[in-house]
């Protein structure tokens, strides 16, 4: 296997994978990306030189706009969240209102926050399977995110996500729209689907 492959671990029956040892687990594992899945397992992202760069690049656009918007706050892809279904996912760039943010009470924001971002991006690269990226995409969205961008960073490609609409795919865009989730927010593509 690649060393930049993701993979899922699965533990036996009978042990499980709680809040508190999946916290441990991080704590003790900083340099790891690591998820849990709706079903306990543990998966382990790895993110490469290039694809962190690009994921920068968005990351760096969300902030920026978030901060001079005001109606929301953004985080990088080091901000895991426990979403309704018990997954602790950590999307590449994400945002959340200002107000459902402020709601968490402050020990609840310092640890994996009980929400589902607003908006996520996740980066695909050739460690990444397409189907599985779909599918944690599809479950940000049943789980309460309102717009998710999969940016195919392998293909070219974007893939957008909303609620009760069917996924649209664009080809090389030079640039993506916040919509109505984030009004006013257009992310710039160059640096991350081409240079």
């Amino acid at each position: 296997m690649n060393a930049s492959t993701q993979f899922t671990l699965r533990f036996r029956p009978g042990l499980r994978l709680t809040d508190r040892v999946f916290g441990k687990l991080c704590a003790a594992n900083p340099e790891l990306k690591l998820e849990r899945t709706a079903r306990e397992e543990l998966v382990v992202v790895p993110t490469g030189s290039e694809t962190a760069m690009r994921n920068a690049a968005v990351t760096a656009q969300v902030v920026y706009w978030a901060e001079v918007d005001g109606r929301g706050v953004a985080f990088d892809s080091s901000a895991g969240f426990t979403l309704p279904n018990g997954a602790i996912r950590s999307p590449d760039s994400s945002w959340i209102t200002r107000d459902r943010w402020r709601a968490l009470p402050r020990e609840q924001r310092d640890q994996f926050a009980p929400l589902c971002p607003d908006f996520v991006v996740e980066l695909r690269s050739e460690a990444d399977r397409k189907a599985k990226l779909r599918k944690k995409m599809r479950e940000y969205i049943s789980q309460g995110a309102r717009l998710g961008w999969m940016i195919d960073l392998v293909d070219g490609k974007v893939e957008i996500y909303r609620p009760g609409r069917p996924v649209e795919v664009l080809e090389r865009p030079t640039t993506l729209s916040g919509e109505d989730v984030l009004p006013g927010f257009v992310l710039d593509m160059k640096g991350i689907l081409f240079d």
